[in-house]
């Protein structure tokens, strides 16, 4: 458990905070490309460490991302015309182009100085991976774009579901890196089989063991930790195991074990400090669904499962849709896609949990560890100290991978994710 004061420093992320200082310092991700793809289109609001933001792409395709308000009267530029290589506020017809710079003020005086005096802050963005990355600290400092261990190369085959979730930042990733609730609440979709490793089709997902309560052990990196859940295989049970090798990529990443046909992360961006966009990823070179498959398998579906602003349509207030009758026909949750699954759980313990009073055990030594590494990393940036990931010790993204399958018990997990980690990056 926490005290009160490690759970604030864990989950406020806005204005001030010491974890939003701590995000700051990272290149973020704020939002899908398909979200402002088209030239010219409809302005998004990004919404991302208790901020507001605009992102546009101008008639010749470039990028822009601004601060919401105008800087004339402070209208929402969310509602502009986005024309001729701007934006324009429908307020007084100030307009602004990618860079912040004021290209026309309709109601000044022709020849105002006005105009040259006044900028609208842009933010550094990069367009990788099926994201739009931001910087969000002091232009000065922004440093080059590092991709992220699940797009080494901006061709790299990719498929987003976006799930926006009323639940804070921490209790998700503390779900995204809990090996152990696999086993129970994905119980369903996660099966038992008699195979040489995990493997996956357009049905469910496959695991070669039965193992329930795996044994956690973690270590330390300089970008977050990585950990290995050791289970007891179906097959030779006595002289091998099954290891699944997570890895937390501090502050907005895990990646989770892959299976035969593809790897899978999750991209996890707070809100605010009650609201998060939750991103599920399958990526790689061997067999990755297409976007649309992948969001139908999760039952994540635009227009069915989510709104258009990517709110969930299973809440709260009507039981997360969950099927009772299901239930007693063997289905675990009631509850159809693993993603959905997880929301039940983030959203029913509470907007922002209070970890002051939770019980862990010993399956729960991924969730300790990312507790005790991210106050940790939160004070170490009040106190006017470098973000965790961002010292001379940093280690390139892409030398970073998640592994699993059957070992035999004398192999070392530790060495095998380095040599995962080293092939990932040739």
């Amino acid at each position: 458990m926490l005290t009160n004061e490690e759970n604030d420093l864990l989950t406020r992320v806005t204005g001030d905070a010491p974890m939003a200082q701590l995000m700051r310092q990272h290149w973020t991700p704020v939002c899908l490309l398909e979200e402002v793809a088209e030239n010219d289109g409809k302005p998004l609001r990004v919404e991302v460490l208790g901020e507001s933001y605009v992102a546009f792409r101008d008639t010749k395709g470039r990028l822009g991302m601004l601060d919401e308000l105008c800087p004339h009267r402070k209208a929402s530029l969310v509602y502009g015309r986005n024309e001729d290589c701007g934006l324009r506020c429908l307020y007084h017809g100030w307009k602004m182009d990618v860079d912040g710079n004021v290209v026309a003020m309709s109601s000044e005086p022709e020849g105002s100085p006005l105009k040259d005096k006044v900028k609208a802050r842009a933010y550094p963005v990069r367009e990788w991976g099926g994201f739009v990355w931001a910087w969000l600290g002091p232009v000065e400092e922004t440093p080059e774009f590092d991709p992220p261990s699940f797009a080494p190369t901006n061709d790299t085959p990719i498929a987003i579901l976006k799930i926006r979730v009323p639940a804070n930042w921490a209790q998700i990733h503390e779900g995204q890196i809990d090996s152990a609730h696999s086993s129970s609440l994905h119980s369903s979709d996660m099966k038992p089989a008699r195979v040489e490793g995990a493997a996956a089709d357009d049905k469910a997902w496959y695991r070669p063991s039965t193992d329930k309560s795996p044994r956690m052990q973690t270590q330390t990196t300089s970008y977050g930790f990585h950990y290995a859940a050791i289970r007891k295989p179906i097959k030779n049970a006595a002289s091998h195991n099954y290891l699944r090798v997570t890895e937390f990529v501090a502050p907005y990443y895990s990646l989770i074990p892959p299976n035969n046909n593809y790897n899978v992360a999750s991209v996890i961006v707070p809100i605010n400090d009650e609201e998060t966009a939750f991103h599920f990823i399958a990526w790689g070179d061997r067999g990755t669904p297409s976007t649309e498959e992948w969001r139908r398998f999760n039952h994540a579906v635009p227009g069915e499962d989510v709104d258009h602003k990517w709110r969930p349509k299973r809440t709260l207030e009507n039981d997360f849709l969950q099927d009772r009758e299901a239930m007693k026909a063997g289905n675990f949750t009631g509850v159809q896609g693993i993603p959905n699954q997880d929301i039940v759980m983030w959203v029913s313990m509470g907007p922002r949990v209070n970890r002051s009073t939770d019980v862990l055990g010993a399956s729960d030594l991924a969730i300790v560890e990312f507790r005790r590494l991210m106050v940790d990393a939160a004070r170490k940036v009040e106190a006017g100290g470098t973000a965790i990931g961002t010292g001379p010790d940093r280690v390139p993204q892409a030398r970073i991978a998640s592994c699993e399958g059957v070992y035999p018990k004398e192999v070392d997990w530790r060495t095998l994710v380095a040599n995962e980690g080293a092939k990932a990056a040739e």
